[in-house]
């Protein structure tokens, strides 16, 4: 015959197993990254001592102001994320926490990930100078001959594009009429850039609006899908600003100057 056990001692027999899950569940790695805003980098001006954007075959103009290029922090793809982490994160207004594979590719070791991101980089690099020359042809300019240089430390991928372009168009031409392009404010933002100057979609804004903001931008361009996302984390001082193309980026920013113009806003 077996004896019946007491309440507290059963309840306590079908906690051990839960309780085991959860201390195997806690210690685990998960295959999340934890995201945090990085450092932003005015591409008008210098990295590590040399210029971001080098030009030659043609005059470049002095400028005022900063487009400030943004990044985000993560764990690295070899680094382990416990349930602690990520819990951590989810109730953190300044961390993030994103699938491991949306920002690392799967399947690559730390060195094949590296070099696809320098890859993206160089690609990204290629696409907004000849985005930028493009415009600048398209609207009158001379640029033949003029050859393009850009470095931006040790930063990878594709979404400084937008704002080499922006850089480009600014040190060579402006607003088109003697101006600055950021009205000397400090300009902030984000997105993929084509050679056709076609702007996409990056992931991690509410994270580059809080570098932005930190660093003491005011206006701030955003791939218009993703304006619910900036709108998400930026204060009220800052302009957000979203945009689709090189041109319309541009002349944005031109109608924000000149104060003249319907100016878009998420």
């Amino acid at each position: 015959m077996l004896n019946r056990l007491s309440r507290p001692a059963a309840l306590t027999l079908c906690a051990l197993p839960t309780l085991a899950l959860l201390a195997v569940a806690a210690l685990a790695p998960l295959p999340f990254s934890v995201a945090q805003p990085g450092p932003t980098t005015n591409v008008l001006g210098d990295d590590d001592g040399k210029p971001v954007i080098d030009i030659t075959g043609a005059p470049t103009r002095d400028t005022r102001g900063a487009l400030r290029a943004v990044t985000i922090v993560a764990t690295g793809p070899d680094a382990s994320v416990h349930l602690g982490d990520v819990l951590d994160g989810w109730f953190a207004e300044d961390r993030a926490i994103m699938p491991r594979d949306s920002v690392y590719p799967s399947g690559g070791s730390t060195k094949e990930i590296e070099e696809h991101n320098k890859k993206e980089m160089t690609g990204s690099q290629d696409a907004a100078t000849e985005a930028a020359l493009g415009y600048l042809n398209d609207e009158g300019a001379t640029t033949d001959g003029v050859k393009v240089s850009l470095q931006l430390g040790d930063v990878g991928g594709p979404s400084a594009g937008l704002l080499f372009s922006l850089g480009i168009v600014d040190m060579l031409d402006g607003d088109g009429s003697g101006s600055d392009l950021t009205g000397g404010k400090s300009v902030a933002g984000t997105g993929t850039i084509d050679d056709t100057g076609r702007v996409g979609a990056v992931g991690g804004v509410s994270l580059k609006v809080q570098a932005a903001d930190r660093d003491g931008a005011t206006v701030f361009l955003v791939p218009k899908a993703e304006c619910a996302d900036a709108k998400a984390s930026a204060p009220k001082s800052m302009r957000l600003i979203p945009v689709s193309t090189l041109r319309g980026a541009v002349t944005a920013l031109t109608d924000l100057e000149k104060d003249t113009g319907s100016v878009p806003a998420c």
